[in-house]
């Protein structure tokens, strides 16, 4: 049987989508910073390797 009243998360679907995006892009900036410093660090000591 269908259930009475509103469905769930109708009024705020917009909303909602919006914010999830925004996180979702948070987390993948988060990720690709983190992988630059990485990349930064093993640079810099392969390059201080190379010199000794």
């Amino acid at each position: 049987m269908a259930k009475k009243g509103q469905a769930k998360n109708t009024k705020n679907k917009a909303k909602h989508a919006k914010l999830m995006a925004r996180k979702k892009n948070k987390l993948k900036l988060e990720k690709e910073l983190h992988l630059k410093r990485i990349k930064s660090i093993i640079e810099q000591q392969k390059d201080k390797l190379n010199k000794t």
